[in-house]
Order: C-alpha cells, then structure tokens, then sequence
C-alpha cells in the first residue's frame, strides 16, 4: 500500500509542476528555501493558473492522497481496500483529465488498460464506505477488544480523507486522532465525529477498466468553529493559520495581477480586510501587527476583476489626501461591500 500511495502522490506532484511550466508558470523552484516547491504550493497555483484551473473537488482528490502517503510513511494507518481503491480511481480520472486539459492526450495513449486500478469489489459510493469504516471502528473500539492501535490507524485514513471538502485538513495530529477517538466511544453518531465527510460522495461511470470516479458533494452538516479547545464538539481539528494565510499584501496582488496601489483599492471594495477567518488573518508579533491572505481572498479578486473597471474601483477606493476637499465619488462597480455614501469618508486620511 505504502508504494501504491507514494506512486499516486509523486506522479501528481510532477504533473502539476509539468502543468504550471507548460502554462507559463515558471516558478515552481523556491529561491528563497533553495528548493522546489511542495505539493501544496502546488495546488495553490494550479487552482489560479489560467489552462489548469483545479476545482476545489479536484484539488480535494490530490490533497487526499497527500494526507495518505503522508500517514503511511510517518504513522500506523489503516486504509480500506474499498476506500484505497475509491481514492485511487478518482486518482487515475483526475490525471487523465488534467492530462487532457493541458495537454489534449489522454491517459490511455501512454498506458495500456489493463495496468489501471481494478478491484474484486464492485466500486461503492464513498458515502457508503465511509459509514461501513466508521461501524468498524466503532467495533473496534468497545471495551475488552484491546483494539485501538488498529480503530486508530483506520481513524487516520479518515481524517486524511476530510481533505475533498477542508483545504486545512492537513497535517493530521495524534490529538486529532485521539479526540476523534473519544467521540466514537461516547456514542456520538458519524456526521457528529465527522461532519466535513457528510455531503461527500462519488460518482462513477463507464463500465470495467473503463470506469471513471470523481468526488462530488451533496448538502452536508455545518461545521463549526472554535477557538476554544474545551468546547463541547465531537472532534476539533487544529488548523495551522500561518498555511491558510500564506499571502502578504503585496504577493497577494502580484498573484491578482494587479498594481499594488490598485490592489489595496480592490480589497477595500470587496471588505477583504474586513473579512476575518475567511479572506484574511492578523498575526501578532509582540508589538507587530501583520494581516495575512489566504487563497479565498486571491479567488474572490481574480474573480471580481473579470466583471469590473478597476480604475473606477481607484477613483472610489483610493486614500483621499488630507489636503484634497473633493470627496471620492459613489462605487457603482459590482461587488462593493460598502456604502455609497460612505466610500470617500472610509478611505479619507
């Protein structure tokens, strides 16, 4: 299983890498670490660069696989056959359609058939096999079964699998595991233990070595969050700020391919420093305050720039000198999260 997960891992970590260069991104070596950049750097871009364009699903799948080689290589895991085979289906699909977007070829012309994941067991929707996992666990976990090293491992491989719909499921922790594990031993139900894989499922098509799976999702539980340890939950996943919030406010503008000043008007417009937990995060440094963003705020601004004027944006955004009278005139441009009346004063020095 270990070489299976670190040959999934690999292939998708040089095939973005090959995917960022051949769409004109050519940075995928870090000057500054004096080494390339890892898989997660990698789905970060790719999710931004025009002619790859992951979606969240898709970057969901690669982050998974990550999280698996990762708990196979470093910790004792358990992966379901049916589960194994569910991820790396979804596995050789996903290739293949980046392999086309990219590229128009397609897997089969480079591999023949009957090398693709088959399996004895009729593929299960995911939905299915994780409530299957979670009933074993749960088994494994009664008093006197002296069990828990394996329900443990088992608890892992879900966690991993948390990734198809939480960027920040990463870096699973033993405390991770073991708060899961308290919760199946008081009885708490599956959407309670784990609420981000309800509303995940997969969709598969075509038929023998021909199959397609992809993961999809379908109306699920809120997850809530807190900053409290002690809450009453039925698992707290610790989420690592510094990697959701990875952007300073110039490279957050230079990744929008916008002018620095320009951006500073744009995140007005869109209320991105106002946004806390979602868009941005101020890190404190003793008496330093630094806002930082994360890749939700570089999506809503290349999303926002293909439907308005940034220059009126400027007009109605920019810092009023102290020495100018003329107010900023009213924002008329899609998306503005402040008040008509209230532009010229909120930007006023």
């Amino acid at each position: 299983m270990t070489s299976v997960l670190l040959s999934l891992q690999h292939s998708f970590e040089m095939l973005l890498k090959a995917a960022l260069l051949a769409t004109g991104d050519k940075t995928v070596f870090d000057k500054r670490k004096r080494m390339a950049i890892g898989m997660e750097s990698c789905i970060n871009r790719c999710q931004q660069q025009v002619g790859i364009k992951l979606s969240d699903s898709e970057a969901g799948t690669i982050r998974v696989l990550d999280n698996l080689r990762d708990g196979e290589q470093h910790w004792h895991q358990v992966v379901d056959e049916g589960l194994l085979y569910t991820h790396s289906r979804a596995a050789v699909t996903l290739f293949d359609d980046l392999l086309h977007r990219v590229w128009e070829q397609r897997l089969s012309e480079h591999l023949p058939l009957r090398v693709l994941p088959i399996s004895s067991e009729p593929p299960q929707e995911l939905d299915f096999l994780i409530d299957r996992e979670y009933s074993r666990i749960a088994d494994l976990l009664q008093p006197g079964r002296r069990a828990t090293a394996e329900a443990k491992g088992r608890i892992r491989s879900l966690l991993a699998t948390e990734a198809l719909s939480d960027p920040d499921a990463i870096d699973i922790s033993e405390s991770d595991v073991d708060r899961t594990a308290r919760g199946i031993r008081e009885g708490k139900d599956r959407q309670q233990v784990f609420p981000k894989l309800t509303g995940i499922t997969s969709e598969s098509s075509g038929t023998g070595l021909a199959i397609e799976v992809r993961f999809v999702k379908t109306d699920g539980l809120a997850v809530t969050f807190t900053k409290d340890p002690a809450a009453e939950t039925a698992a707290i996943r610790e989420v690592d700020l510094e990697r959701k919030f990875h952007m300073g406010a110039y490279d957050l503008a230079d990744r929008a391919g916008v002018g620095r000043v320009q951006a500073t008007a744009l995140r007005r417009h869109l209320g991105l420093d106002d946004a806390n937990d979602h868009f941005s995060h101020v890190f404190k440094f003793g008496s330093q305050r630094v806002r930082r963003y994360s890749d939700n705020a570089l999506r809503a601004m290349h999303k926002n720039l293909e439907v308005v004027d940034i220059k009126k944006i400027w007009d109605s955004h920019r810092t009023i000198s102290w020495k100018q009278t003329k107010p900023a005139p009213p924002c008329n441009q899609p998306g503005c999260v402040a008040p008509p009346d209230t532009v010229g004063e909120l930007t006023a020095k």
